[in-house]
């Protein structure tokens, strides 16, 4: 398996494996698919310090993805990032998340970062035992902060410090 930087040709692939998660769980409050031209226009956004990087299994097949986003838009927060991590259904389970976390680590550290922080849907125990094993703590929970499939949903709030 191979993590690189996500390239233009991949926004179809990471559509198929983020939509599929918009419509079906609660590991993104997103609650309408992104069209083909949203995600193109989604990866364009991200480079550099805020970047996509893929999975990739040997039949080249991204298999997963994550990115680093601004945490927050006030300039004070400029050292902290947010991540996001997504796994297609075939391959959790597989140490594919644990790769393209540790990837997200190294590209955040090498761009000056300080803090990493994590938003996670409460009761998602594969993501916070993702985010433990890459040194995440939790650092709070966020009650009842969204709505989807008619139930209410709370944010537990993991951070990293590098």
């Amino acid at each position: 398996m191979e993590v690189r930087p996500a390239r233009t040709d991949d926004a179809e692939p990471i559509r198929a494996i983020y939509n599929l998660e918009v419509t079906t769980s609660t590991a993104t409050f997103d609650l309408v698919p992104r069209s083909r031209r949203e995600q193109q226009e989604w990866l364009a956004h991200r480079s550099g310090a805020h970047a996509v990087v893929v999975a990739t299994a040997e039949d080249g097949q991204v298999v997963g993805f994550g990115a680093l986003s601004p945490y927050r838009d006030r300039p004070a927060y400029r050292t902290t990032v947010e991540d996001s991590v997504y796994v297609h259904r075939g391959h959790q389970g597989t140490g594919v998340g644990s790769l393209v976390l540790a990837e997200l680590v190294t590209v955040a550290s090498a761009h000056g970062f300080h803090a990493m922080m994590a938003r996670i849907v409460g009761g998602h125990q594969a993501s916070m035992a993702l985010h433990r094993r890459h040194g995440f703590a939790v650092v709070g929970t966020e009650r009842q902060v969204g709505r989807k499939f008619g139930r209410w949903l709370d944010i537990v709030v993991m951070q990293r410090l590098l």
